[in-house]
């Protein structure tokens, strides 16, 4: 059987060790063999007509052209499915990284095992775990046929990856996809909106973090996190809820939130600062913004946008009191519609250069706020390397204020 591996990152990489694949990528320009006796092959190499499976890397959009000469392409969950536990499926637009490890936190020990996108191939999945544990994205879904949940949990869909899916309502096609797949023996937590979408499986719908509450039967001032990681720590008890009928709130507050995810910190004059690098779209900008809506906020925004329209961020700022600063590819754009809605701002085209325009205006009681509400990649390695050098920046001005 002539099988294909498209992509060559962390996904294929792990079902690659098995051996006996081809394996087609943009980056190789001959034909040559890995450690585990694959062959690589540059993409023009690749015939459909020649393969009888092929597994993609997420990251390969449906536009590119191995995915348009495919013949049987399915997904890493596709391929594994056969042989899946009982899983958890966790997706939407901001939350789904926090949410998925809040769950884990609360199933381990009862068997589960965590992996999708928080960075563990499902091919490096203990197969004799009692549960999967998955966060799983647009992509993924966008290519998967056969695979489903046991349970889904879907956080809030916003407009994100318009450049690889197309347009918002296939973005959203794809977060909804596991609805028309699931059995009557699964379960499906969805925010209200998309309650009487077709599914065989057992739907609990929520509007607010309040609806969570009743259903999870505990109450909000009991539980130890704050907008927005509130609506993930409801979730996550729904899923316990769900499985063991119970919820550990008190085992719950012990979860530490992960680094880059409003995380605040004071330079050496007590001011705020906060790294939300995370914040890679616009949900998870409006949300921070929530959090600080009575606070003077210097923000930082910008990026690469991947083609989704900001302007509902410069409407969450209504009645705001907000500084904004610009960086990255498109901060020209965000200058001019920053003047558009009336808001001063700061073009800086770099990060280093919006730490010092803040330091420079900072007062006690204000926030400065990284929430970009855009991808890293432009001018940074990933959203974690623009959080080291924002904390990097501004333990450099207290060295200048020391000097000083």
């Amino acid at each position: 059987m002539k099988k294909s591996l498209f992509g060559y990152g962390g996904t294929t990489k792990a079902i690659a060790k098995s051996g006996g694949w081809d394996i087609y990528d943009d980056k190789f320009e001959q034909i040559s063999r890995d450690e585990f006796g694959n062959t690589l092959l540059p993409v023009s190499e690749f015939d459909g007509l020649k393969s009888e499976l092929e597994i993609t890397s997420p990251g390969i959009a449906p536009s590119h052209e191995l995915a348009k000469k495919a013949r049987n392409l399915i997904s890493e969950y596709d391929y594994f499915a056969d042989i899946t536990p009982f899983c958890v499926w966790i997706s939407g637009t901001n939350g789904k990284t926090t949410t998925t490890k809040m769950i884990q936190h609360l199933l381990k020990n009862y068997g589960s095992v965590m992996g999708g996108n928080v960075g563990v191939a499902l091919a490096n999945l203990d197969k004799n775990a009692k549960i999967w544990v998955l966060e799983t994205s647009s992509f993924t879904m966008y290519y998967t046929k056969t695979a489903k949940p046991d349970i889904y949990v879907l956080l809030p869909i916003t407009p994100d990856h318009l450049s690889w899916h197309g347009d918002f309502s296939e973005y959203e096609k794809a977060k909804l996809k596991p609805l028309g797949q699931m059995s009557e023996n699964s379960v499906a937590i969805l925010p209200k909106i998309y309650a009487k979408m077709p599914t065989l499986a057992h739907v609990i719908a929520y509007e607010n973090e309040d609806d969570l509450a009743k259903f999870c039967g505990v109450k909000i001032d009991e539980i130890a996190f704050k907008t927005p990681f509130l609506m993930d720590a409801l979730l996550a008890l729904s899923v316990q809820k769900i499985l063991l009928d119970r919820c550990d709130v008190a085992g719950l507050n012990g979860f530490v939130i992960e680094p880059n995810k409003l995380e605040e910190f004071s330079d050496k004059m007590g001011r705020v600062w906060v790294n939300d690098t995370k914040a890679t779209n616009i949900d998870a900008t409006i949300q921070a913004i929530k959090r600080y809506f009575d606070k003077p906020l210097h923000l930082i925004l910008g990026g690469d946008d991947k083609g989704v329209d900001l302007s509902p961020v410069f409407g969450a700022l209504s009645g705001i009191n907000v500084r904004i600063y610009t960086i990255g590819s498109n901060a020209k754009k965000l200058f001019d519609m920053s003047k558009s809605f009336g808001y001063e701002c700061v073009q800086c085209d770099f990060l280093e250069v919006a730490v010092s325009e803040i330091s420079k205006v900072l007062k006690q009681g204000e926030i400065a706020l990284l929430s970009p509400a855009c991808a890293s990649l432009d001018q940074f390695k990933s959203y974690a390397e623009r959080g080291d050098k924002f904390k990097e920046f501004v333990r450099n001005l207290e060295n200048i204020c020391n000097l000083s």
